[in-house]
Order: structure tokens, then C-alpha cells, then sequence
């Protein structure tokens, strides 16, 4: 069974037993992180999908490490004009482990069809709006 979650800006597709290295959290390592923003959840040919997401859903994890990325280098230089910046920046993340997968699917509840009375009027406003 695999799922399509949501966490941190960015979507992830994930089995039982993965580890993922996502945005950063706010769980101290070793604690149990629940992710709600469950968009689609399937097995073979069947699959839930969630509009945005599914109602119930829900992937389990547990948090292994917390870290600091690859430093990216920036540099910004304007020929001619005696100019050039250099900048750097670490991201945050944190790596989880996928414990648990659950999907509850939207049940759709079967519409009954609304009988509407004709609705009557009075004899004194028909009279009214002949004069």
C-alpha cells in the first residue's frame, strides 16, 4: 500500500516502511508524527483519491534525524559595475520513517429526491392585483 501526502509545501509518495527526508519538523528524534494532508492512497487497482484530501486519512511516522542540508552558493555579479555578492544558505530537514498508512474513504450517501408542493396563492392577493 503506498500514499501521496502533503507536508512542508511539497507532496511525497510513500510505502511502509520508507525513509524520507522532508521539511522540517517540530518533533524531538524518536517521536511519533502523525501527517493528515493525505492526498491519494492505493494498492493495485484500488485507489482513493481525495478532493482535496481524504477524510481519515493519515500516515504514521516516526522521526529518525533532524539536520541541515548541502550548502547552496549564491552568487550575483554585474560586469562593469565593480559588483559581485556571495551568499550561502543550509535548509532545515528532517528524516522520517513511514510506520503506518490508514485511508478512510468519503462515503457518498445516496440523495433522496425532494418533493416540492406547488405552492398556492392566496385568493385576496389575486384580487388585489386585478384593480
Amino acid at each position: 500500500m503506498y500514499a501521496v501526502f502533503a507536508t512542508g509545501g511539497k507532496q511525497y509518495r510513500a510505502t511502509t516502511g520508507d525513509i524520507l527526508k522532508i521539511e522540517k519538523l517540530n518533533a524531538e528524534k524518536g517521536a511519533t508524527v502523525e501527517l493528515d494532508q493525505v492526498l491519494m492512497v492505493g494498492e493495485g487497482a484500488d485507489v482513493k483519491v481525495g478532493s482535496p484530501y481524504l477524510k481519515g486519512g493519515k500516515v504514521t511516522a516516526t522521526v529518525v534525524e533532524h539536520g541541515r542540508g548541502e550548502k547552496i552558493r549564491i552568487l550575483k555579479f554585474k560586469r562593469r559595475k565593480h559588483h559581485m555578492k556571495r551568499m550561502g544558505h543550509r535548509q532545515d530537514f528532517t528524516r522520517i520513517e513511514i510506520t503506518g498508512i490508514a485511508a478512510s474513504a468519503p462515503k457518498k450517501k445516496a440523495s433522496k429526491a425532494k418533493v416540492s408542493k406547488p405552492e398556492v396563492a392566496a385568493p385576496e392577493a389575486e384580487a388585489k392585483s386585478e384593480d
